[in-house]
């Protein structure tokens, strides 16, 4: 991304959204939190929304390379396949990116009440999109780009409800029997 420092400031960021949400996210708090000296995380990111735009880009970066080592790039043709990737990278959401996940959807929601950083979210929303709408042509759908939404919407679902709804985190197994059932039902019902 930048710098150690910069690097070391966006770390803080997202780890402060997750733990303590928007209102616990300030130049100050990073300083501490980072130990850093007073004012280094200012010199960093100058402003409130600076700081929001370096955690935005640097979970991006982080959510790119988790994309990447489970072979999001390569798209199988097959279900199986496909149910055990997707598996795979929801239960990574839920469980080591936790952190990561947590902090998304601070910043989802303070972009709501943020044109600037609605724009920027908006963007980083075609890590998900993109690889959903690929692996949904090549399980053969007639419609991949609402069938590739649909997933999304389902995942987040499925990630949110695990975080912050009622439910408790799912274990591979119950990933891989959801997932079955929604995508053959999504296929099917072409």
């Amino acid at each position: 991304m930048g710098s150690p420092r910069t690097d070391l400031v966006a770390e803080t960021a997202l780890t402060l959204l997750a733990e303590r949400g928007m209102r616990g996210l300030t130049h100050r708090a990073v300083d501490a939190a980072a130990a850093l000296p007073p004012g280094a995380a200012s010199n960093v990111a100058r402003t409130r929304a600076a700081l929001l735009e370096l955690a935005l880009a640097r979970l991006n970066e982080l959510e790119e390379r988790q994309f990447a080592a489970l072979g999001v790039a390569s798209v199988p043709d097959r279900l199986e396949p496909a149910i055990e990737l997707l598996a795979r990278l929801l239960h990574g959401q839920i469980t080591e990116g936790r952190r990561r996940t947590l902090a998304r959807y601070e910043l989802a929601l303070e972009a709501t009440r943020r044109p600037e950083l609605r724009s920027l979210y908006d963007v980083s929303g075609r890590h998900f999109r993109e690889p959903a709408v690929a692996l949904m042509t090549a399980l053969g759908s007639t419609d991949p780009e609402a069938d590739g939404r649909r997933l999304v919407v389902y995942a987040e679902g499925v990630i949110f409800y695990a975080l912050a709804g009622a439910g408790t985190d799912p274990t591979m197994d119950e990933l891989r029997r959801d997932l079955t059932g929604f995508l053959t039902g999504l296929l099917r019902g072409r």
